[in-house]
């Protein structure tokens, strides 16, 4: 048989409904992936903006900042993201200096420029431009392929009673939780 008939009959038995992939070439989730793994997560975000829409974005990184990221050393509560002259930077973020890279350390609160297509870079943009509009950092992970992503919120701040009324409806359903827990 004929290396392209082999490849012929292999593509048909991946066609047949009944043909089943093995383990090794089925694609795993996100959360049992060994190589997704969450670096920082900016938790505040959530209480103090009311996040539109989300959009992922790659990092341009040194290598001691990667060798940092992989050790967990990253914070993400106090940084932002602004477009600027065309491109999309995030602003104040803190990943700690890698121990083992004496002389080519990086700066830890640099400004690293954020990777988006022009399309999703345009419409950020057109977004920052509308009253009280921000670009917020939810999420740093490395993706199931092994790259530093980050994912960047659309977000409008909350005001103080909006804040109030969070607690309160995150208050009730750990109550509404604990009731449901011991009469249930």
């Amino acid at each position: 048989m004929h290396k392209h008939k082999r490849y012929a009959a292999h593509l048909a038995r991946r066609a047949c409904a009944s043909y089943i992939l093995p383990m090794s070439q089925v694609k795993s989730s996100s959360k049992s992936d060994p190589n997704y793994k969450v670096i920082a997560e900016n938790r505040r975000a959530r209480f103090d903006y009311a996040i539109d829409d989300d959009v992922e974005c790659g990092i341009i990184l040194e290598g001691s900042e990667v060798k940092s990221l992989r050790n967990g050393g990253a914070n993400i509560a106090e940084s932002y993201a602004a477009v600027e002259d065309g491109e999309l930077w995030l602003v104040n973020s803190y990943v700690a200096p890698y121990s083992q890279a004496k002389t080519f350390t990086h700066e830890e609160r640099r400004r690293r420029k954020l990777l988006v297509s022009k399309k999703q870079l345009s419409n950020l943009w057109n977004e920052t431009q509308r009253k009280g509009m921000t670009l917020v950092p939810l999420v740093m992970y490395f993706n199931h392929r092994g790259m530093a992503k980050i994912k960047i919120g659309i977000a409008k701040g909350k005001k103080l009673h909006d804040k109030r009324e969070t607690a309160a409806k995150r208050d009730w359903s750990r109550q509404k939780q604990r009731l449901l827990k011991d009469h249930g």
